[in-house]
């Protein structure tokens, strides 16, 4: 029985370690005292904080739902016991720092990040406060996890809410400004935080949504599908009607700033469509994807360019279909020889396409041609009607076009005979080479419309920036594209979006933590394959894969084809 009971209460320790580990390691690389710059709630919270306690609660959490059922006295004192363990590791480092001087190792150890740490008291107290404060907020999450489904979510959606609005309040002071003037903004943020008492009544209301959402949004649901679907299908164009005047009036609520991110966003999530066909429809692992978004953004450079290595003086929409016709025939290419090749044979001939493109981009020998790496300049913007539309929130129209027009695309083809062959082959090539499938055609149909809208990117692309050098094309871009693609959900159309907004969205709004980008955007994308491996917004097919088994190993019943009818006789055959 005192077996049991030491192996119980190591876990908790096991967690609290591990998540002042966590934090250690972000106060020393410096992400700490970076975030602290930056207040969310005014006097009273930074980012840098939640970011320092976001790990001990999170495994305080977790470490109460490791407790056996029914015994909540048992999951309050683990999750107290992972928070009194997380402190350990930082007040070792607070203690430390007194005797040595770890600048000389760690330039990130800051006399800035003592302060954070012990909450601007002297080594003693400050330790003492920080394992009180680690210790309660271990407590207070397990709580949380204590309470009812119905309170639970509804109060952890209004805390998500309240830190979003409050790490997003500069640009929002902004907008607030824009609309409602300086006198009111002063009234909810302050020093570019919320104050304290709008960010209660933000937790507040956001709460309130969300309990009253779970109580009754289901029904709500479904009364708006009912009428939209049986009763008044005229409904459906009500529906479609609102979505576009809102896509039409977005830039005049974003301004200039935010356009300019939605644009990147819009361009990132048009490839993504494109890649999403060859990979989420198709099965082909394509790490050169970048490769057709040069041909395209080259080849309009070269068509429009009023510089000297302009050769055509096409006009920008005259260019369009040339620069989607050229990627096509690129895709055509890339694929003929690749036609027998699976897996990692396959994603590696194509990475080699990708570095080849990118190489002669930047060689002597076509320099003459593209520019080399002094790039191709004086790229015009296109123009409607004889305007320029130069300004972000103008252009954003000719990127939202070419994104509607690829979702459609995506769409029909996903329901298409077409888009049934590249899912057989994706599951099966030999399978499906069997039914009849031809598999030659298949694969050249996925990389020419995945390349045709990679150039259709590449197009709008060059011109929207009106100059374009060979390192904007590189590797990367290729593995940001499949990035967002398995996050938004393998072969899910809203998951291409979504996996945008988040991996291409939110690190330009936090352009000043630009340094550890990457490592935000690494922990992203681990986090994601651990806890939701079919994706933010995954394919209903995609979705039914991933969790076919239960716990137990055994099918779930929800995930098993529905019984049909059998003849007499037959209702003991197996549905096949």
């Amino acid at each position: 029985m005192s077996n049991n009971k030491r192996i119980g209460i190591s876990l908790p320790i096991k967690y609290g370690l591990l998540a002042g580990v966590i934090a250690l390691s972000l106060s020393m690389m410096g992400m700490i005292a970076l975030f602290a710059e930056r207040d969310l709630i005014a006097g009273v919270m930074t980012l840098g904080q939640v970011l320092l306690f976001l790990a001990p609660a999170a495994l305080s959490y977790l470490a109460a739902s490791k407790a056996p059922p029914g015994k909540k006295g048992t999951a309050l004192l683990y999750g107290a016991i992972t928070g009194f363990f997380a402190a350990l590791p930082l007040i070792a480092l607070i203690y430390v720092y007194t005797v040595i001087d770890l600048r000389q190792y760690f330039p990130n150890v800051s006399p800035a990040l003592m302060e954070i740490l012990t909450f601007g008291q002297g080594p003693g107290l400050g330790s003492l406060i920080l394992l009180l404060v680690s210790t309660v907020l271990g407590l207070v999450s397990a709580s949380l996890y204590l309470l009812p489904e119905k309170y639970r979510k509804p109060i952890m959606s209004g805390l998500a809410g309240t830190l979003v609005i409050g790490m997003f309040s500069e640009i929002l002071t902004e907008r607030l400004r824009f609309f409602f003037g300086p006198r009111f903004v002063g009234v909810i943020i302050t020093s570019k935080a919320l104050r304290p008492v709008i960010a209660i009544f933000i937790f507040i209301l956001i709460t309130a949504i969300s309990y009253f959402w779970m109580q009754r949004g289901g029904r709500i649901s479904e009364r708006i599908a009912e009428r939209t679907t049986k009763r008044d299908p005229r409904m459906r164009y009500v529906w479609i009607a609102l979505l576009i005047v809102g896509f039409l009036i977005l830039p005049l609520l974003a301004g200039t700033y935010l356009s300019e991110v939605i644009n990147n966003v819009l361009i990132f999530a048009l490839m993504g469509f494109g890649l999403n066909i060859v990979v989420g429809f198709a099965g082909l692992l394509d790490l050169g994807y970048v490769a057709f978004f040069a041909i395209g953004a080259y080849t309009m450079a070269i068509l429009t360019s009023d510089g000297a290595l302009g050769v055509g003086g096409f006009s920008f929409w005259l260019a369009l279909p040339i620069c989607v016709g050229i990627a096509v025939l690129a895709g055509i290419m890339l694929g003929f020889p690749v036609l027998r090749m699976r897996g990692d044979y396959l994603a590696i001939v194509t990475l080699g396409f990708g570095e080849i493109i990118r190489i002669l981009a930047l060689s002597d020998l076509l320099k003459p041609y593209i520019g080399g790496a002094q790039g191709v300049l004086q790229i015009p913007k296109p123009t409607i009607l004889g305007t320029g539309l130069i300004q972000p929130d103008q252009f954003y129209y000719v990127v939202l076009a070419g994104c509607i027009f690829a979702a459609y695309v995506s769409w029909r083809l996903s329901g298409a005979r077409l888009g049934r062959q590249w899912m057989a082959m994706r599951e099966d090539e030999d399978v499906a080479e069997a039914m009849g499938i031809k598999l030659v055609n298949s694969k050249l149909l996925a990389f020419a419309i995945g390349a045709s809208f990679a150039g259709l990117a590449g197009a709008i692309f060059a011109s929207k920036l009106t100059s374009i050098f060979p390192h904007s094309f590189n590797l990367l871009i290729s593995i940001n594209v499949l990035c967002l693609i398995i996050v938004g959900g393998l072969g899910s159309l809203p998951g291409v979006v979504v996996g945008a907004l988040f991996l291409v969205g939110l690190p330009e709004l936090l352009r000043e933590f630009a340094e550890f980008r990457m490592l935000m955007y690494g922990i992203l994308l681990i986090v994601m394959m651990l806890l939701k491996p079919e994706g933010l917004w995954p394919s209903a097919v995609r979705k039914r894969e991933l969790h076919i088994y239960e716990e137990d190993g055994q099918p779930s019943v929800d995930s098993l084809p529905k019984a049909e009818t059998r003849a007499p006789g037959m209702e003991g055959t197996p549905h096949l």
